[in-house]
C-alpha cells in the first residue's frame, strides 16, 4: 500500500502522547514548535517532559492511559512497554477517527514519523513506510550535507520574492517563469556568493 505523503498544521488540535520515557521525550519535542496542544499521559516521565509540564509546555497528566483521555484529541502517540496498552489505545482511536501512531509497531500506525531535514521553513521529509528506519536516516545525513542551512535563509529570501511577484502585473505564465527562476540553481548561486 502507498503512503500519501503530506505535513499537517497542528496548531491549536491536541496531540495525545501514552508514555513518559525517551522516546516519547523525543516525540513530544517534535510536536513543540507546532503550536499544538500536548498533553502527556503517563506515571513518570523524564525530567525533560517534567520540565516542559513545569514551563506549561505541555499538560502531563500522572497517571495510566484511560480510554477518556483520547476524547477531543486530534493525534494519539504511543510509546510504552505495554503491547496490550497500545493495542487498546489503538482499537481505541480508530473508534474514534483519531489519527494514531503506536512506536515501532506498524500495523498499528495510521501514519509513521519521516526522517527529516530541517532549514528554516524548509522541511525534507523521507518515508520507507516502516521498512528499513535506518535507510531513511542513512538518506538524510546524505541530504543534511547536501542542503545545508543556507537553504532556510534563502527560502526566507524567496518569499518575499514571491509575494513581489504575485503582486506585480505580470501575466500569470510571465509569473509563473519569474518563481521558477527564483528559485532555480543559478539565483541559488547569487544568492549564497552574497552570503
Amino acid at each position: 500500500m502507498r503512503l500519501f505523503p503530506l505535513f499537517l498544521k497542528l496548531r491549536g488540535r491536541r496531540c495525545l502522547i501514552v508514555g513518559g520515557g525517551k522516546i516519547s521525550e523525543g516525540k513530544t519535542a517534535g510536536l513543540l514548535s507546532t503550536g499544538a496542544k500536548i498533553r502527556v499521559v503517563s506515571p513518570e516521565v523524564t525530567a525533560q517532559i517534567a520540565a516542559w509540564h513545569r514551563g506549561k509546555k505541555v499538560q502531563w497528566i500522572k497517571r495510566k492511559f484511560r480510554k477518556a483521555d483520547l476524547a477531543g484529541a486530534y493525534m494519539v502517540i504511543a510509546a510504552t512497554s505495554s503491547a496490550a496498552v497500545h493495542q487498546i489505545v489503538y482499537k481505541e482511536a480508530q473508534r474514534r477517527g483519531i489519527l494514531c501512531n503506536i512506536v515501532d509497531v506498524p500495523e498499528l500506525c495510521d501514519f509513521y514519523y519521516g526522517s527529516v531535514v530541517q532549514r528554516g521553513d524548509l522541511q525534507i521529509a523521507i518515508s520507507t513506510a516502516g521498512a528499513s528506519p535506518s535507510l531513511a536516516k542513512r538518506l538524510r545525513k546524505k541530504l543534511e550535507k547536501e542542503f545545508g542551512a543556507e537553504y532556510g535563509d534563502w527560502l526566507k529570501v524567496l518569499v518575499k520574492e514571491r509575494e513581489s511577484i504575485r503582486r506585480g502585473a505580470a501575466s500569470a505564465g510571465e509569473k509563473l517563469k519569474l518563481l521558477e527562476e527564483a528559485a532555480g540553481e543559478s539565483a541559488f548561486a547569487e544568492f549564497s556568493k552574497r552570503r
